[in-house]
């Protein structure tokens, strides 16, 4: 991650699908915190999948990535995590 902030970057972002939890800990792991979930449907496997979006912020005044929330039809925040 130190590389990252070397580059200049504000933010990175990842996503998971929520069924495979060890990804999911790789996320925590790395200090990067979930933000949303977003239903869509997963090609080529053609079945729907929830993946939740995780941001790493650099910056404090970084707002959250939302094109994942904004081009989903179906998007929520999981309040159990």
């Amino acid at each position: 991650m130190e590389q990252l902030k070397a580059q200049g970057l504000d933010y990175v972002t990842a996503t998971h699908d929520r069924e495979n939890i060890a990804s999911g800990q790789v996320m925590k792991k790395l200090g990067m915190n979930y933000q949303y979930s977003c239903v869509e449907n997963w090609q080529p496997k053609g079945k729907m999948v929830t993946f939740r979006m995780y941001q790493l912020n650099f910056k404090a005044s970084v707002e959250t990535y939302k094109k994942y929330w904004d081009e989903s039809e179906e998007h929520f925040i999981e309040t159990e995590l």
